[in-house]
């Protein structure tokens, strides 16, 4: 057939070609400033970010998952084509298109294999902060959001910690190793929060040369993702923030009070009920505990990496 007698391609197959996805993917880790990361990211114009902060896409194979699996994903994701929607506002403008799931490190074991075959080009950021800090952060955050049992730290190391989550999620070499090996490694970056507290805008400016769009740009950086706060009475926050038959009766009377204003009264109730994270005291024993428990992780990651994180190390014996 010549040029001139070619059919005219079809609107939607010109949409299916033009179709693009990820350059970039940050992997993790949770309580490592991503929330903020995420936000600096959208503000560069080069650069374009899923709407959706976690889609956790790659942390479960979908395609062969459950229909009852499916139906209990939160944001629906549950599909290639569904996936790559978050990407259709990309323009021409945009040099790197991407998405933030830190719990891709957690679940290593099926997310790597499943962003080689979909994503096989794209870049791969971890960022890493000393494990006893991050342990310490997200058991904070599990307080305030009322997660499960809020079981002291000190006794997660001691009963559970290799089923405790938010002890797992600190021990990056078995993870991190893992990408290296299924991944092509010169296309994994890591970088350390340490350096971003330490100076945000240097921190940023290697992110954005990772990633490939112009490193001069300057975000507004002053503004952090989350204030740490804990809650005063772990009862009454439970009671605000999770579902429970006081709530629920209450929820019922405040019917009759217009949603805005009841969502005002609760969210002020909660305020009350918070306070600075540094009321929250650690124990030297779950310091120790936490220092012992992830220092021989730290030292084969510090080997991996060919980093010195003897500053995470510090008073572990």
């Amino acid at each position: 057939m010549t040029a001139n007698n070619a059919q005219p391609v079809p609107s939607i197959l010109k949409s299916a070609v033009a179709k693009r996805t990820p350059t970039f993917l940050i992997i993790g880790v949770q309580k490592a400033g991503t929330t903020s990361i995420y936000n600096y990211l959208k503000q560069h114009p080069q650069v374009y970010m899923s709407p959706v902060k976690e889609t956790d896409f790659f942390n479960k194979d979908w395609d062969n998952a459950s229909a009852e699996m499916k139906r209990r994903k939160k944001n629906g994701l549950v599909s290639w084509d569904l996936y790559t929607q978050l990407f259709d506002g990309a323009t021409d403008e945009h040099l790197a298109l991407g998405e933030v799931s830190p719990n891709y490190m957690l679940n290593y074991q099926t997310s790597a294999e499943l962003i080689q075959q979909r994503l096989p080009k794209a870049r791969l950021i971890a960022i890493l902060r000393n494990p006893v800090e991050r342990a310490c952060s997200d058991y904070l955050m599990n307080r305030r959001d009322a997660i499960g049992k809020q079981t002291p730290l000190a006794e997660q190391v001691r009963s559970r910690g290799d089923t405790s989550y938010v002890l797992l999620k600190g021990k990056y070499y078995e993870s991190l190793k893992h990408f290296f090996d299924v991944c092509d490694r010169n296309r994994i970056d890591v970088f350390l929060y340490d350096d971003l507290r330490k100076n945000s805008q240097t921190f940023m400016q290697g992110i954005y040369q990772s990633i490939g769009v112009n490193a001069d740009f300057v975000a507004n950086t002053a503004k952090k993702a989350q204030t740490a706060k804990v809650p005063k009475n772990q009862a009454l926050n439970r009671l605000l923030k999770t579902q429970n038959p006081i709530r629920t009766v209450a929820t019922g009377i405040m019917q009759l009070v217009p949603t805005d204003l009841r969502h005002q009264l609760r969210e002020k109730l909660i305020s009350i009920n918070s306070q600075d994270k540094d009321k929250a005291k650690f124990t030297e024993e779950d310091m120790l505990l936490l220092q012992q428990y992830y220092r021989e992780d730290i030292l084969k990651l510090q080997d991996l990496l060919q980093r010195d994180l003897s500053a995470w190390l510090k008073d572990a014996s």
